[in-house]
């Protein structure tokens, strides 16, 4: 089922330069989780369950995905 983000209130970190390369989140019902491209806002947003977004932020944090690993 696709959910419907139409009122997703999406943001960028605050750690974001706000110029290129970011990634907007929004808080969605249910505890649920998107993520999108802010340079392609009518693309593709991924959604994330509670659990399946506490790993996804674990591995970044963790260094987990990062591209000379």
């Amino acid at each position: 089922m696709k959910p419907d983000l139409t009122g997703a209130q999406w943001f960028k970190s605050t750690h974001s330069s706000g110029q290129t390369d970011c990634v907007e989140v929004a808080w969605l019902p249910e505890g649920r989780v998107g993520l999108r491209d802010s340079k392609n806002p009518a693309g593709p947003a991924l959604v994330f369950a509670p659990c399946e977004w506490e790993a996804f932020t674990a591995g970044v944090i963790g260094g987990e995905l990062d591209r000379d690993r």
